[in-house]
């Protein structure tokens, strides 16, 4: 088993160790300003002093960039946090089948005699649609299986193919892809295909967190619909 190195600093130990920094700048940088001010007050012209305007303004210019300094190492903290949240969040979906776009349907060999297991799948909507078709064609693009799936609802609609063609033979171990054409009469209404598949690992990178897939998809953590 692998040790990590305890010397290095990651996660909330990095988030602190920045803040930690960006208060010790903070605080030079206020009592250079302090010290500046005072060279000011102890050497001006005693027959032209700095009024009271001036002064106060220049407290006030220090007390806006000290303001805006703290705030934006508060917003760095909170985006760090949020961050870490969102990769727990991710982790706990390792070994969950979860349904995100995807057109792709494996099939298995079933033992002699028996009926194949049936694929679930699904199709998603921006809005009704009163007829929709749905073709799972094969690895050469031939279209072994129309499902006449009738009218959906707007959402996520389920699916389930029970992996025979149309003239109710079982089709080979596989791989398969679907689809989808849904209408409201003669006009087309968009969809989005969505299929399981297995969550083997998570990554964090520039682009923020993204699952993948035992199918070798990655996707992001908002493409998730449900998972089982």
């Amino acid at each position: 088993m692998a040790i990590a190195d305890t010397s290095s600093i990651s996660g909330v130990n990095a988030a602190s160790a920045a803040a930690s920094t960006a208060s010790v700048a903070n605080d030079d940088n206020e009592q250079r300003f302090l010290k500046l001010l005072v060279a000011q007050l102890n050497n001006q012209d005693p027959l032209n002093p700095m009024q009271n305007a001036e002064l106060t303004s220049q407290l006030a210019q220090m007390s806006t960039v000290s303001g805006i300094e703290k705030l934006n190492s508060t917003l760095s903290g909170l985006v760090n946090q949020t961050g870490s949240n969102q990769v727990l969040q991710a982790a706990s979906l390792i070994g969950y089948a979860v349904l995100s776009p995807g057109n792709t349907l494996t099939t298995t060999a079933p033992a002699e005699g028996a009926d194949p297991a049936p694929k679930a799948f699904a199709v998603e909507l921006p809005g009704t649609a009163a007829d929709v078709q749905i073709k799972i064609v094969d690895g050469s693009g031939k279209t072994v299986r129309t499902i006449d799936a009738g009218s959906m609802n707007q959402g996520v609609n389920s699916v389930t193919w029970d992996g025979k063609d149309d003239a109710g033979n079982v089709v080979p171990a596989g791989s398969y892809t679907f689809t989808v054409a849904a209408t409201n009469g003669s006009s087309a209404v968009s969809s989005t295909a969505l299929t399981f598949a297995q969550v083997a690992a998570v990554k964090q990178g520039t682009s923020g967190v993204t699952l993948e897939l035992a199918t070798g998809q990655s996707i992001g953590l908002s493409d998730v619909r449900m998972y089982l």
